[in-house]
């Protein structure tokens, strides 16, 4: 699709696989680029100065982490088989893996730290591959807590950025240059005609950085003593294969950061979901596959160039609620405009120049956003009690050990210090929760069958015996009966419409009690359309489904008071909840 669209559904101007402008597009991934490319200079510089890695080493380390970045920024708009994320997703060195990065390069150099990061690189791959394993715990809430957690341990450092000019500078500096920034970005953002909004990033930094300049605070020096076009000499460390005492130590916290990197990638690309479609979809999980495959061949790059490992950042998703443009080739024009900075040095320093109170006043208006797409992610499938203490209990333990206020000498101390994170801590409380309320539930009654419509007699007489051991009557037998019955016509429709479906194909049904009424889960073989978002679109009076599929969506509507369809690339799960009739209540 291309074109300009007008604004609808929340002022989203461009869709993901929409063709914004040249000039736009370009002028976006600028900006992007801008405020992100300081993580990948400055980590891997922390990293390799505090493990004592050799300055030739450092100068490799950070050439490789930007141009690793802009490669697979670009690759995560793209949706090449189970590659790619499809959405504005950029990535950037990972803050969780400094204190264990620094131990391996202090401990074993950077060929320890490489041969971690590919081991690292190697579980979110096979976490890619099979994350329908996972889903039970992987859920909106985690990653809704996640991104929660991202603002909480960033803001210590914007607040920190907005107060960051040289001794003897004006007193009224910092507080002025804060001041103008924000009120060019808020009073645009909030007052501007939509074109202008486009901008409103962009000229709250010029306006800052102009004032900034005007005080004295802007480092022309940095800018003027570094050359054009550079490349370091190339450094590459080669793999410590002696898998010693050092190793061993090392690769569970290795691995345990890279679990929670994964989960900052699908929260990410949960984020970029919610906010690149005019209207709801449900989450695509086969775009999350693959956002999680980029994040593990980015790591795999970065272990062969002995760089810090990367991650995934969800700071596009506020830059597309401000700014209205969720085209994927932003991501690319970004991925661009690292690569080109990656060998310019002179338009490096340009970046790192621009004084820290305008970077930390742009920052604060993009976290703040972040925070409530975060809320907005953990509610994604309503909340009841349980996944609100999932969810409480999870982000103030993680707002707790960011602070420091949590068993600091013990957190700081245990596995060198990998739980001092917020993110790590509070990521880890939400899954390990999950994982608590999912094996404590009762086991769900459980059957196999061919999928096909000649599997309904089964069907029925399996949720027949469901219903008596629960204590329900004739009727909500009934009631289930029907809405699988729906479910699977609905499922199989697509099908039929063209070839005959292949009996190979199996089904899996479970049926639990829960919400009132009977859960029933339907695990199939991966199929192109989401029943949930057919649904959707049914309710809006928008459908344009054939007669007897209709039928089908209508009458499953009727009888279910939810239904969820999360597809993978390897299968397909449809959850739909059936409510008991009021005259039964719950048993």
């Amino acid at each position: 699709m291309s074109g300009r669209r007008t604004e609808v559904g929340g002022g989203l101007r461009y869709e993901a696989d929409e063709r914004a402008p040249a000039a736009l597009t370009l002028g976006l991934g600028v900006q992007l680029a801008l405020i992100t490319v300081a993580v990948p200079i400055l980590i891997p510089t922390a990293v390799m100065r505090a493990g004592g890695a050799a300055e030739t080493h450092l100068a490799w380390a950070v050439f490789a982490a930007v141009a690793i970045s802009g490669v697979t920024t670009a690759l995560q708009a793209a949706r090449f088989g189970r590659i790619g994320g499809g959405h504005v997703l950029v990535m950037g060195s990972s803050v969780a893996f400094i204190g264990v990065a620094i131990t391996a390069v202090a401990t074993g150099g950077p060929a320890l730290l490489a041969i971690l990061v590919v081991a690292a690189a190697l579980l979110q791959l096979l976490l890619a591959a099979k994350l329908v394993l996972f889903r039970r715990i992987l859920t909106p809430a985690v990653s809704g807590t996640v991104i929660m957690l991202v603002p909480v341990t960033v803001m210590p450092i914007v607040f920190d950025m907005l107060g960051d000019v040289p001794d003897g500078s004006p007193a009224h500096a910092a507080p002025s240059i804060v001041l103008v920034t924000l009120l060019a970005i808020l009073g645009i953002s909030l007052k501007g005609a939509a074109a202008l909004r486009l901008w409103a990033l962009v000229i709250g930094v010029v306006l800052g950085t102009g004032l900034a300049a005007f005080f004295g605070l802007y480092d022309l020096d940095r800018i003027a003593a570094a050359s054009w076009i550079g490349l370091p000499d190339v450094s590459i460390p080669g793999f410590d294969l002696d898998f010693g005492p050092e190793f061993r130590a090392l690769l569970p916290a290795f691995l345990l950061t890279a679990v929670i990197g994964s989960i900052r990638a699908i929260s990410s690309a949960t984020a970029l979901q919610r906010v690149s479609w005019r209207r709801q979809r449900p989450v695509d999980f086969r775009a999350v596959q693959g956002t999680v495959a980029v994040d593990g061949m980015s790591n795999l790059l970065c272990g062969a160039a002995g760089t810090v490992p990367n991650t995934t950042y969800s700071l596009a998703a506020p830059l597309v609620e401000i700014t209205g443009v969720a085209a994927r080739a932003v991501a690319v024009a970004t991925g661009a405009v690292f690569l080109a900075l990656a060998f310019l040095p002179k338009a490096l320093a340009a970046v790192l120049a621009i004084p820290g109170p305008v970077v930390g006043a742009y920052l604060l208006v993009l976290v703040a956003l972040l925070f409530l797409i975060g809320i907005g992610t953990a509610m994604q499938d309503g909340m009841d009690l349980r996944k609100g203490v999932i969810v409480g209990v999870s982000f103030w333990l993680g707002v707790g050990v960011q602070s420091g206020a949590i068993f600091p000498e013990f957190v700081s101390g245990f596995a060198g210090g990998i739980f001092a994170n917020g993110i790590t801590a509070g990521g880890l409380a939400s899954i390990l929760l999950t994982l608590i309320v999912t094996l404590s539930g009762a086991r769900p009654d459980r059957m196999e069958a061919g999928f096909a419509v000649s599997a309904l007699p089964e069907i029925r007489e399996f949720l027949n015996r469901f219903a008596s051991r629960g204590g329900w009557d004739g009727a909500m037998a009934d009631r289930l009966a029907a809405a699988a019955e729906e479910t699977l016509l609905t499922l199989l429709q697509p099908e039929e419409e063209g070839d005959a479906p292949d009996r190979r194909r199996r089904l899996r049904l479970s049926a639990s009690k829960g919400g009132g009424g009977a859960v029933l889960e339907f695990v199939v073989a991966p199929g192109e359309e989401n029943v949930q978002e057919r649904m959707a679109v049914l309710a809006a009076g928008g459908d344009e489904t054939q007669p007897g599929r209709e039928v089908s969506l209508r009458l499953l509507r009727h009888l279910a008071s939810s239904v969820r369809h999360q597809q993978y690339h390897d299968l397909d799960i449809v959850t739909v909840q059936v409510k008991a009739p009021a005259s039964i209540g719950p048993p």
